[in-house]
């Protein structure tokens, strides 16, 4: 838990597994942005084999370099850089996230001005200036629903289809939300104390999720600022494997994701919840392979059998999650 003594305005904690090369953009960035902050730098290594830890050694000797010998999920490994962490505010950068220019400063100057922000997020574009989701809504079975239907991204102008990722909003105008994603956010060291630090059951996804709703429920707000701009361009751990590799990894990432909103789903909202959230995506995955294996396309019903895949991970996530009362055996 991170101390109320603070030797540093802010603790930037990089959680890396294997993403060497855009690890030190990412470190770059913020030795870059430093300015007239002082900054405490602090990289975790999840247990990488590619060189990252010898890299952030040689060519970052200012960072203070945790090694874990095993993955331990981004929230068991960031909880790990919070023990370290002396900075009155914490920020979390993923390891293929970059600082813009003036981030830093912004940042910090924003929950300097408002007191009450328990947690600030940034406006996260791709290199070529995409925007990608970066203000949220929390889950509910109904959005759920909106979004498997194909409504949320039919019709994201609607205020009511496009309410989970607030695709109707303007980009560009700050507002108070539910969530915002951990590829960046700053984080306000009392708020954490207070509402205590990642659970750990949540070995991957719905992990800032459910911290932005314990710190909002302590009374702080969740805060959008578009003024900050980070650059994120994801999925850097799997981009270097073949096609079969790749393939079991998104079938793994499949599966986690399932088991953390059932987690979510039971914890937040009990066990009715989790249970609508387990058979609302087997339903929707037995009606997609019923379409698609009597169509018309040879396509889609050589596709059939992925949903059938699907409707199975589901099942099993139900299973190992005892219906998302507990967190399978670590690492996941």
């Amino acid at each position: 838990m991170p101390p109320t003594d603070f030797s540093y305005d802010v603790s930037v904690v990089v959680v890396s597994l294997n993403t060497r090369n855009v690890l030190r953009e990412c470190l770059e960035s913020v030795r870059r942005e430093t300015r007239s902050l002082r900054v405490q730098m602090i990289v975790v290594d999840n247990g990488s084999a590619d060189g990252s830890q010898q890299m952030v050694e040689v060519e970052f000797p200012e960072a203070l370099l945790i090694r874990s010998e095993v993955n331990l999920g981004f929230g068991g490994a960031n909880n790990l850089g919070f023990e370290s962490a002396r900075g009155k505010y914490i920020v979390l950068l993923n390891s293929d996230a970059f600082l813009t220019e003036g981030a830093l400063e912004r940042s910090v100057l924003h929950m300097e001005e408002n007191p009450k922000a328990g947690i600030g997020g940034a406006r996260l574009i791709g290199r070529d200036g995409s925007w990608q989701p970066s203000a949220r809504k929390f889950p509910t079975i109904l959005d759920d629903l909106i979004v498997r239907m194909g409504l949320a991204a039919r019709f994201p102008r609607s205020r009511f289809f496009g309410r989970f990722d607030r695709t109707w909003a303007n980009a560009m105008e700050p507002a108070e939300v539910d969530w915002v994603p951990g590829a960046y956010s700053i984080i306000r060291a009392e708020a954490l104390c207070a509402a205590g630090c990642f659970d750990e059951r949540f070995f991957l996804y719905s992990e800032e999720i459910d911290l932005c709703k314990r710190i909002k429920v302590l009374g702080y707000s969740i805060c959008y600022w578009p003024d900050i701009a980070v650059i994120h361009i994801g999925g850097e751990s799997s981009r270097q494997m073949n096609t079969v590799e790749l393939s079991k990894v998104g079938s793994q990432l499949t599966l986690w994701r399932m088991r953390s909103a059932l987690l979510y789903y039971r914890k937040h909202s009990g066990l009715l919840a989790a249970a609508l959230a387990m058979a609302l995506e087997i339903v929707w995955y037995w009606v997609r392979f019923f379409r698609r294996q009597f169509s018309s396309s040879a396509d889609r019903r050589s596709s059939a059998k992925m949903e059938l895949r699907l409707a199975g991970f589901m099942a099993q996530a139900w299973r190992e999650t005892r219906g998302g009362r507990l967190s399978p055996t670590q690492p996941w």
